[in-house]
């Protein structure tokens, strides 16, 4: 009868341990890849439409993943995606930063209104490395609008990783697409 009675409060430890914890993992959950990391609402703006404007999309290859010792094994990175206004003087707009994977398939869009880069500002977006979405052939479409004889946004992908005293970065940069896709 000892035994009986040990084995039905081990199994009511054992309930209230995972109940704990189911619990627990509710509270800790961890928002991967912030959509909102410099609160786009703040830098939501309406440009007017003037002929002086110059439209662009440009292409950035990221990756989430890259392969490891085989086809097979894949290993995580943190991604930082730049977008850089290189003038001194004018402001430049992002109207849309849209992310793709492997696939081509549509994760997400950071923001669909244009939102603005100050003179020599950078913003940026996270790709946590818990974030596994992209795949090894993830990649962004920015869509931007600028002043004539002003120049381009520049976007940069830089993704890392770290494990003990291994590191590993690299990085890629955006090019200019024609808006159809040719």
């Amino acid at each position: 009868m000892p035994y009986k009675l040990e084995c039905s409060t081990m199994k009511n430890i054992f309930k209230i341990l995972l109940i704990t914890f189911l619990i627990q993992s509710c509270k800790d959950r961890v928002e991967v890849s912030s959509i909102n990391s410099v609160n786009w609402g703040k830098r939501t703006i309406e440009h007017e439409l003037k002929d002086s404007l110059t439209y662009g999309t440009t292409y950035l290859s990221i990756y989430s993943q890259i392969y490891s010792q085989t086809e097979h094994r894949t290993h995580n990175l943190t991604a930082t995606i730049s977008m850089r206004n290189a003038n001194k003087s004018d402001t430049i707009y992002i109207n849309k930063a849209e992310y793709f994977d492997t696939k081509g398939n549509s994760i997400r869009t950071y923001f669909d209104r244009p939102i603005f880069i100050a003179p020599m500002e950078t913003v940026e977006i996270v790709i946590d490395e818990k974030d596994q979405e992209g795949g090894t052939g993830a990649n962004f479409l920015f869509d931007w609008v600028i002043k004539q004889n002003t120049n381009e946004p520049f976007f940069e992908g830089i993704m890392i990783s770290t494990s003990g005293q291994q590191g590993l970065s690299f990085t890629t940069q955006g090019k200019r697409i024609n808006q159809d896709g040719n």
